[in-house]
């Protein structure tokens, strides 16, 4: 079969351009999380994931990707930032591109999630030039080489739909070895006292497995978390699939490496199991 290729679309800017460099880089910030060895690597139904320029967030990223034994398999969610394509979008069986090499697709779950949920639709326009899918791709293609995705990007903070998309997703994978990942940054531009109570309040949430305690809370105290669709995607169906616990591996804001506190944006990584 023939695959549409996607290529990169930030690579030079949020991470190295070169491969050398990337995976350099990308191993620096798994080991980094001090993981002994692969045995100790937890299977995870779910996580959160940062997806800013790896210089802000990608101590965050290494740190839960380095904890989780990642299947050769992922369904990747992430909000759509540029506002282009459909509300809910997924490339069923394009190649994904980076600097270290091509990401097949995942055709099979892709088909019969579209098959299950109507609202998701084949759609390139939302991911040519959106970010936070691919900066997860080197963190996941270094501690997996046979990795297959199914890349979706949701640009609807409905909550009704979310949920059902999560429920038909847990339909689709039960019994599967995949890991969900809930691409997602936290509050944004705000300062750093104002910035880490209010992503405390959406962490406790996701922490606590409330998919719909996470959308109320985010909503109602203004938390400009940018992955809230994806996140409660995640969690309702690692619920679903059975999931009862969740852990904080490590928070961390833009500020502590730019210095500017005034005004920081927040990276949680988090673990659900």
């Amino acid at each position: 079969m023939t695959y549409a290729s996607r290529n990169p679309a930030v690579a030079g800017r949020f991470y190295p351009g070169r491969a050398d460099e990337l995976l350099r880089d990308v191993r620096g910030y798994i080991s980094a999380a001090d993981i002994p060895n692969e045995t100790d690597r937890i299977a995870a139904v779910g996580c959160v994931a940062p997806h800013a320029g790896y210089i802000y967030s990608g101590g965050v990223a290494g740190a839960v990707y380095s904890h989780i034994d990642i299947p050769a398999r992922c369904v990747i969610l992430c909000p759509n930032h540029t506002g282009r394509g459909r509300p809910l979008a997924i490339m069923a069986d394009s190649i994904w591109r980076t600097p270290l090499g091509e990401v097949a697709p995942d055709t099979a779950t892709a088909s019969a999630l579209l098959d299950r949920f109507p609202g998701l639709q084949e759609d390139s326009t939302a991911h040519l030039s959106e970010h936070a899918i691919e900066v997860q791709l080197p963190f996941l293609q270094t501690l997996q080489p046979e990795l297959k995705i199914v890349p979706i990007a949701i640009g609807t903070q409905d909550f009704d739909v979310l949920q059902g998309l999560g429920a038909a997703l847990a339909k689709v994978v039960a019994a599967q070895e995949i890991l969900i990942v809930a691409s997602s940054d936290m509050n944004h531009y705000e300062p750093e006292a104002i910035t880490r109570i209010k992503d405390r309040q959406a962490i406790d949430c996701v922490l606590a497995l409330d998919p719909r305690g996470l959308w109320e809370i985010v909503r109602r105290e203004d938390i400009s978390m940018c992955g809230l669709g994806p996140t409660v995607v995640m969690l309702t169906a690692a619920k679903l699939l059975g999931a009862t616990t969740a852990s904080l591996v490590k928070y961390a804001t833009s500020g502590e490496v730019s210095g500017d506190y005034e005004s920081v944006v927040g990276y949680a990584g988090i673990i659900v199991t």
